[in-house]
């Protein structure tokens, strides 16, 4: 249940606010809720945050800038595995079908991707939404986030209603990773709360398949099991992950 949509200074979208809150079925704020347990919306002018027992999670893709400026983006391993090179007049298309806070689908767009991110879960598409927005007023990222397009519902229905075959298809279903920062730790533990792991995991490794991209990349814990026991192609893996890859 979301508490409510707070209206924090001047210079906020309040037309996009209110939006915001008719679409959850609260009301708009003055000032968060006295509740210390409330879950709600914070919204002024640096975007929106959403706060949840006194956590607050903002989905930023600023943050990645450092990994895909500076000649860094060359080594990210995501574009390594997805590598791919486009036919004459034609962009490489990807669909992210677990987006979150859209940080894979980004490295995509910057390395020239034009990706469709599907969001099911409400609060998560409302952060990323918003995030794409500011990214696309932001010079540095502008050009990355023109390249972003997200689709808020259900992945399987969404891939089935595509009206292009991609080149690549992206599975990321959360899992807890060992090794992170107190702030990825915090921020992990934020999104487990909004967002419980994918449970549908098989039908949507099926729903992917049915589609014959000319590549699957599904991304794993090093030691965790192949997604619908489908053995892929084959793998990519460094020391924090796994990619499984499905060619056709």
């Amino acid at each position: 249940m979301i508490n409510g949509v707070v209206i924090s200074g001047k210079g906020v979208d309040t037309d996009r606010a209110k939006r915001i809150a008719e679409r959850f079925e609260t009301e708009l704020l003055q000032s968060p809720p006295k509740d210390k347990n409330a879950a709600y919306f914070l919204f002024d002018k640096t975007g929106i945050s959403f706060i949840n027992e006194g956590q607050e999670i903002k989905c930023d893709l600023s943050a990645n800038l450092t990994r895909v400026t500076g000649g860094h983006l060359q080594h990210e391993i995501l574009l390594k595995v997805a590598k791919q090179e486009a036919e004459e007049e034609k962009e490489l298309r990807a669909v992210d079908c677990t987006a979150g806070f859209g940080t894979d689908s980004f490295i995509l767009a910057a390395g020239g991707y034009r990706v469709d991110l599907f969001e099911h879960n409400p609060i998560t598409a409302t952060l990323l939404k918003d995030a794409i927005i500011r990214a696309r007023r932001n010079a540095a990222t502008k050009e990355t986030a023109m390249r972003m397009n997200l689709l808020e519902g259900d992945s399987k229905e969404l891939l089935a209603s595509l009206s292009y075959i991609p080149d690549l298809i992206y599975l990321d279903p959360m899992y807890p990773e060992k090794k992170k920062s107190a702030e990825s730790k915090k921020k992990l533990q934020m999104l487990h709360k909004i967002e419980s792991p994918c449970s549908d995991e098989d039908e949507l490794v099926k729903a992917a398949i049915a589609l014959k991209p000319k590549k699957i990349i599904i991304k794993r814990p090093p030691e965790g099991p192949y997604l619908a026991g489908i053995t892929p192609n084959y793998s990519v893996e460094r020391k924090a992950v796994r990619f499984d890859c499905l060619v056709f």
